[in-house]
């Protein structure tokens, strides 16, 4: 029987990185535990790790992007390592962060999902609840 379905075109992890779809964290990963590649996607560094000079200025003093991107992945590696042994390819957890442009911590809701990279080898990727 012929395979009636055909691979149109596919978008690969490699090519999310490299259009700033992801961002590649691996390197802190380590730092905090994961033992595969780590990204997050634009939209969670967006939400949860950006944060620039001008941001401090505006009055929300005690944050930087470096302690942002370390609370999001300690949290996903913690997360990730108490939903080990559930078979579930996803772990929610969530953060406390100051929004850019604000003074008050708000929580935001994400999850670290363990899936096939461009080759079938297991990835970690944090996402906002709702993105897929």
């Amino acid at each position: 029987m012929d395979d009636i379905f055909h691979v149109v075109s596919r978008y690969t992890r490699a090519q999310a990185m490299a259009d700033g779809v992801l961002v590649d964290v691996s390197e802190v990963g380590r730092e905090a535990g994961f033992k595969l590649p780590l990204a997050l996607t634009q939209a969670a560094w967006n939400e949860c790790v950006a944060w620039t000079e001008p941001d401090e200025c505006r009055g929300a003093v005690g944050q930087s992007e470096s302690g942002r991107l370390w609370d999001v992945v300690w949290m996903a590696a913690h997360a990730a390592r108490l939903h080990r042994e559930s078979g579930r390819d996803r772990a929610t957890f969530s953060v406390l962060r100051v929004p850019r442009g604000g003074r008050r911590m708000e929580r935001v809701a994400l999850y670290v999902h363990i899936g096939g990279g461009d080759a079938g080898e297991p990835v970690a990727t944090v996402l906002l609840e709702g993105e897929s």
